[in-house]
């Protein structure tokens, strides 16, 4: 049975490549084409979103391909649509993995910039990670095909050329990312906020505490969380007159609550304090709304140091994580604030709600040099004008 899954799996990539070579051959390339694609999100957001807002629509032709989960099956009619966008479009802008990407047969002058979703670099991704099988399909299963990926600081290029495999190919620039503009614009942040509140009005005259942890699992539809560790009654009993608590799960945690394949927490004995926002897709204005950020091994520490806020690790299993999945540095090097392992440190760690900026400043030069509010534009004109 599975020979017959790889046999089938194989023939699949072989279609869409010929397909692809069809397309590229009976089909010319557009110039001002641009495909805005990623196959993790349902709506356009984060850096794919703030290009799509800045490309001036009369010099250039914008097309969006999206889909909220890789195991949605797109049906023929659309495996062609994409195909052919695929062969016709001068620019391919990702923020995420994408297995058509990995397969295609690139034509010659066609830029495919990996924006990528995820700031700074944790966790190893793709060629980098130690813990995936080889196989037949491995180069399929990881990226290639980029000409061009984006990093926000000189210092972490190397990560980017191992993770995607472009030591000897391609162009890793250090422009910071588009998303981040927002976080040095004050006008931005106020309205932000103020509709935040309006449309959660029992958020008003609390602290706000977000969780946002990162998954566990060695693939995203098996990933799920350790839901046990986090003590909710406890947290509850020592924080609820003063805070709210937030939950932003991992995507691919979210989605596979969705589905029904993990369960997560009954939040419904605990009026006014827990809420569970995580289909909010893209996390910016709940980094920028909150007061505390609680996370562990997600890259969501390095957006959330340009804010200028407390940050707690609540990093239970770290000898694990960084045994199976690995980091590119030294746990140590990612901290500005409190590590804790257990509830009763967590509660304590947010009433103390340390800056540490000595640590804080160390950090963003190491890992966000390049974010400076005006990555959209040095961007914009590293894809489209040199």
């Amino acid at each position: 049975m599975k020979y017959l899954k790889k046999v089938s799996k194989l023939i699949s990539i072989k279609i869409l490549q010929i397909v692809n070579i069809f397309m590229n051959i009976t089909n010319k390339l557009h110039d001002n084409r641009i495909l805005f694609l990623s196959d993790v999100r349902g709506e356009l957001g984060g850096n794919l979103k703030s290009m799509y807002d800045y490309i001036d629509e009369k010099k250039f032709e914008k097309n969006v391909i999206l889909k909220s989960d890789r195991r949605i099956k797109r049906n023929f009619k659309e495996k062609l649509k994409l195909l052919k966008m695929i062969s016709t479009s001068k620019y391919i802008l990702l923020d995420d993995f994408s297995s058509t990407i990995s397969c295609m047969i690139p034509r010659k002058g066609q830029e495919i910039v990996q924006l990528w979703h995820g700031a700074g670099a944790f966790k190893k991704f793709g060629y980098s990670r130690n813990d995936k099988k080889k196989t037949i399909f491995s180069k399929y299963n990881s990226h290639r095909n980029y000409t061009k990926a984006l990093v926000t600081s000189d210092e972490i290029k190397w990560c980017f050329k191992e993770g995607f495999g472009m030591e000897k190919k391609g162009e890793i620039g250090s422009y910071g990312f588009p998303r981040t503009d927002c976080f040095f614009d004050d006008k931005y942040i106020t309205k932000v906020r103020k509709k935040f509140l309006r449309k959660y009005p029992f958020l008003k005259n609390k602290k706000i505490i977000l969780f946002a942890p990162t998954y566990r699992g060695t693939s995203l539809p098996k990933a799920t969380y350790d839901f046990d560790m986090l003590n909710l009654d406890e947290i509850y009993n020592n924080l609820k007159d003063e805070y709210v608590f937030i939950f932003k799960w991992h995507p691919a945690i979210y989605n596979n609550i969705s589905r029904g394949i993990i369960n997560s927490y009954d939040l419904s004995k605990y009026k006014n304090f827990y809420y569970d926002l995580s289909s909010y897709r893209d996390i910016n204005d709940l980094l920028l709304i909150s007061d505390i950020l609680i996370t562990d091994y997600s890259s969501v520490i390095f957006d959330y140091a340009l804010l200028n806020k407390p940050v707690i690790y609540f990093t239970y299993d770290l000898e694990l994580y960084e045994k199976d999945r690995g980091l590119y540095f030294d746990f140590k090097d990612y901290l500005y604030g409190d590590v804790v392992k257990n509830t009763k440190s967590l509660i304590k760690s947010v009433k103390q709600m340390n800056m540490c900026n000595e640590k804080r400043h160390s950090f963003i030069k190491k890992f966000m040099d390049s974010c400076d509010g005006n990555s959209t534009k040095k961007v914009y004109d590293w894809i489209f004008k040199n």
